[in-house]
């Protein structure tokens, strides 16, 4: 089983759980539900899925030294994670969201991000691991810096040592630090030592400043783009609209380290869009997109096709709207052509 570092932006989720009608009225008391507590962020999404899919993971972040940082890795353990790997901070706070999640309408984060403003990845070593997945560098202001500079260090390094890089990003909140970067040439920077990315359309339009909404032509004309920076793989998701995927040319994907390589004539020159699995019961669209995500990578740690891939990604975000473990038995159950994937 190939091994997969999955890093940057953790948090610990607190989802209060409210009605349709609640909204914020100062001087007022606004009765609300029981809250969920849970781990979360990119390490602890991505990873969690891809620990539930069954890969070999190990996260790679930064916590405090307070409450929340202790219930934080008792989440983290209770999912099978290895959490010697998290760095702990001496003066900043663990990281935390308020997720906002009214019935029938998209989530709503408050988000401090904490001791997620030291995590650098310079202490990952990267020759360990056959992929390294790093995610939301818009919540990682250390990593972001210089225009991506030490993030685009980080990838290269990974990618002379053989490692297959990956990346997500985050939607970028225009009253926070991380909108007055200009993204433009740090994506290019960072792509350029990336192989596989895995943004949503809101992701990349909110970071390049596009205001445009949904259309095929959109999706084309940003995939050319990002493979014309440099990246092997990239799969855009669009919600409703489905998945996305383009991929490079052989001689790309052979130059994509481990993980990549070895299935480079399958996966070239490929153009495919795969539409959501219809969801009866809608739980959260909390960490679907991340889930997406770790689909996609898994299946392409055990070399599969991208059509695989992509209903893989598909189904494990379905698994996650539904309010369902994104197991092996889960994906079966909603696309049964995906078992052999659990048995190589």
């Amino acid at each position: 089983m190939p091994s997969i570092a999955v890093a940057g932006h953790i948090c610990l989720d607190i989802t209060p759980q409210v009605r349709a009608s609640v909204d914020i009225r100062p001087g007022q008391i606004i009765e609300i539900g029981p809250a969920a507590v849970s781990a979360g962020g990119s390490v602890a999404n991505t990873g969690g899925v891809l620990a539930d899919l069954g890969a070999d993971i190990t996260p790679f972040a930064t916590i405090g030294a307070d409450e929340f940082g202790t219930l934080l890795r008792s989440r983290l353990e209770s999912r099978g994670f290895p959490i010697a790997t998290l760095d702990v901070s001496d003066h900043l706070a663990t990281s935390y969201s308020l997720v906002i999640e009214k019935p029938g309408l998209d989530r709503t984060f408050w988000q401090h991000t904490g001791a997620n403003d030291e995590f650098d990845g310079t202490g990952i070593p990267v020759n360990s691991f056959d992929l390294l997945h790093v995610g939301y560098p818009s919540l990682l202001p250390a990593l972001r810096s210089d225009h991506g500079r030490p993030l685009h260090e980080l990838f290269a390094r990974a990618r002379s040592a053989g490692t297959t890089t990956s990346l997500d990003l985050a939607v970028v909140d225009h009253t926070a630090d991380a909108s007055r970067d200009d993204w433009k040439p740090t994506l290019r920077s960072v792509f350029s030592e990336c192989d596989i990315a895995s943004p949503s359309l809101d992701d990349l339009t909110s970071a390049l400043g596009i205001d445009e909404p949904y259309s095929p032509q959109l999706v084309d004309s940003l995939s050319e783009q990002i493979l014309a920076h440099g990246v092997a793989v990239i799969a855009i998701s669009a919600g409703r609209h489905g998945l996305h995927l383009r991929t490079g040319s052989a001689a790309r994907l052979r130059g994509a380290g481990r993980a990549l390589a070895p299935i480079a004539d399958l996966w070239a020159d490929r153009t495919l869009t795969l539409p959501p699995y219809a969801v009866p019961h809608h739980a959260t669209t909390n960490g679907a997109g991340d889930a997406s995500t770790a689909g996609l990578l898994f299946a392409i740690s055990q070399g599969a096709s991208p059509d695989q891939a992509l209903a893989l990604a598909a189904a494990c975000s379905a698994a996650v709207i539904s309010g369902r473990r994104p197991d092996g038995d889960a994906i079966c159950s909603i696309d049964a052509t995906l078992a052999p994937l659990f048995t190589r």
